[in-house]
């Protein structure tokens, strides 16, 4: 019964949403094809706005990646973090996780693949990959979007709220399985 509602809630919510918009508008005339294209508009220039930073984040990534930095560090940690039942394979996860979310995903799909979908190893991978956040990626295009350049203490922040999603996600899945 559940599941049936669940199902019937995910196929008509965005349709119900745009509907709820679209009549509000016409509610209170609200020129909503102008209105649509000026937002457009608006999100274009944004776009290009963002294109340097995104391009630098790329770049970065791909560098750390070829280099083999990413692998050397999980190799360094592995001995000090297989005492709290991490495997070696998540540590490049939780290295790029900040820098990168389709890279993340990309090692989180090889974890996945590698270690089969019911393998701790998977299960931890999947708590880490969602609870943290791309933080570089976030301050790259979103604080280069309205022009903050910057960044001051953002950047710590949005580290040590990564550090205790991953800390988190270890003693969850360390505790649940």
């Amino acid at each position: 019964m559940l599941q049936s509602v669940m199902n019937i809630i995910s196929v008509w919510a965005l349709p119900a949403i745009i509907i709820l918009i679209l009549t509000f508008g016409l509610i209170r005339k609200v020129p909503l094809y102008e209105v649509f294209t000026t937002g457009a508009k608006e999100g274009f220039k944004v776009s290009v706005n963002i294109i340097p930073y995104l391009v630098a984040i790329m770049v970065g990534i791909s560098m750390l990646r070829a280099s083999g930095i990413i692998e050397g560090i999980g190799t360094l940690m592995s001995p000090i973090l297989s005492h709290f039942n991490i495997s070696a394979d998540v540590i490049p996860l939780m290295i790029v996780r900040p820098l990168s979310g389709s890279a993340a995903l990309g090692i989180f799909s090889d974890i996945a693949h590698n270690a089969g979908p019911d393998a701790f190893t998977t299960k931890l991978a999947a708590i880490m990959v969602g609870s943290s956040e791309t933080t570089f990626y976030v301050l790259a295009v979103y604080f280069g979007a309205v022009g903050i350049s910057k960044i001051r203490y953002a950047l710590a922040v949005g580290l040590i709220a990564d550090l205790i999603g991953i800390v988190s996600a270890i003693l969850v899945c360390n505790w649940m399985f």
